[in-house]
Parts: structure tokens; sequence; C-alpha cells
């Protein structure tokens, strides 16, 4: 897609701090985080939403969020929120996300 930044992202024309990647799907930290390590799980096909998103490629991108889930717990998050919205006012980049903030000891 022509204007989106997470395809720019996914072919390397705008850089990001990767967390993780694969043939299916990219996860780096968000430049406006809501908690430290708040990542976003994108799958590298556009998908606009979930609406429209393939099912077997969702199955894949909530397995990734698991991973990436543990990962966060190992490391002593007390807590993680995944998160994905839908259209706007609550979607503000529409190619398909997961946020997956971990909340850590000290956060209320």
């Amino acid at each position: 897609m022509s204007d989106c930044v997470f395809c720019d992202i996914i072919d390397g024309k705008v850089p990001c701090a990767k967390v993780y990647e694969d043939d299916h799907c990219l996860a780096f930290l968000n430049i406006k985080p809501e908690q430290p390590n708040h990542t976003l799980l994108i799958p590298k096909i556009h998908y606009r939403n979930v609406l429209d998103c393939d099912p077997s490629v969702l199955g894949w991108l909530m397995g990734i969020a698991q991973s990436i889930s543990q990962g966060f717990r190992a490391q002593g998050a007390k807590a993680i929120k995944i998160v994905q919205n839908n259209e706007a006012p609550l979607q503000e980049v529409f190619h398909l996300h997961f946020h997956i903030i971990p909340y850590w000891e000290d956060d209320k």
C-alpha cells in the first residue's frame, strides 16, 4: 500500500526497533509507548484491520502475540494487555496491528 507507514517499515523505508520478525509478521517497539516495551505486531501482508484479515493470519499473529507476552512475563511483567482497534476513531494507522503492552511491578 503506497501511503502506509507500517508497509514502509516492512519494506525497510522507515526504521524501527525490531522485537521479532518472521516470514509472516513483524513486531517492533511503538514510537509513542503507553508503557516501556509497548510493542506493535503487524502482518507483512497489508490488511486494513481484523475485519478483512484472513483467519489463518490472525491465528499466526495470536501465536506470536502469546510468545511475545510470555517473554515479557519471563522478564517480570505482572500483566500484559493486548489491544486491537478497528476503524476510526480508535484506529490511527489502517494496517492491522496489535498492541502488546506489558505492565511492570511498579506500574499503577
